[in-house]
């Protein structure tokens, strides 16, 4: 059986609009100047506290956690009032049929959304019962913590060798390598192409159709 993970945001779904005013609120709760656009978007795919503790690296143990606590509660906030919607990528639903309609593909998820994030995508998609195994920030080390895979890999069964993860950044790329599994990266998310190659992704996608392309070479390569 072969194995797609999927990370979500800057992969699966746009929400740049939705964490850049999270973000924006919770800094603005604890009194801190607000990073640039760029280095917000740089620490998307980390667990919270980690990405807060690498946007405001002075703030102390202690304020990580309320940085997180504040952005948790702006995001969900945005969310009830219908603000800063996370949509879909142009195509990311249609390969996700695709796989799923495929008896030699089981779908997976590795994320730093949390178990709540993760089910308000399923339920608003209609994908219940749709991946075999989804990881979440809440049971795990942040990336690029090899965990999420490592255990994705157990529940489903698949080797290393017939799993690959789909993300847009860095540490997307240097969880699947720890893994030992496939990293496809995409050019469409948080991190530069370049940067995702100089991490040892196995490929670069610039559309889903390219990624279909690319899932296909890359079992064909690594299963050999």
């Amino acid at each position: 059986m072969k194995l797609a993970i999927f990370d979500v945001d800057g992969t699966l779904v746009d929400s740049q609009a939705m964490i850049a005013a999270s973000l924006t609120a919770a800094f603005s709760a604890e009194g801190l100047a607000l990073p640039q656009r760029s280095r917000m978007m740089s620490i998307v795919g980390l667990s919270l506290v980690d990405a807060m503790a690498a946007l405001a690296p002075d703030h102390g143990a202690a304020g990580h956690q309320r940085l997180a606590a504040a952005y948790k509660e702006a995001f969900w906030q945005h969310r009830a009032r219908g603000e800063h919607t996370e949509e879909l990528f142009p195509g990311a639903h249609e390969l996700l049929l695709k796989l799923r309609a495929r008896d030699d593909v089981a779908l997976g998820i590795a994320t730093g959304k949390s178990r709540r994030g993760v089910a308000h995508l399923i339920e608003r998609h209609g994908y219940e019962g749709w991946f075999a195994t989804i990881q979440t920030s809440d049971d795990h080390p942040s990336k690029p913590h090899p965990s999420m895979i490592v255990t994705a890999l157990a529940e489903t069964g698949a080797s290393p060798s017939a799993a690959i993860m789909v993300g847009d950044t860095t540490f997307d790329v240097a969880m699947a390598r720890a893994a030992g599994v496939g990293a496809a990266g995409v050019a469409w998310g948080n991190h530069a192409a370049g940067d995702l190659v100089k991490a040892g992704a196995h490929s670069i996608s610039n559309d889903f159709n390219e990624l279909e392309l690319h899932l296909d070479s890359l079992w064909q390569e690594r299963m050999r």
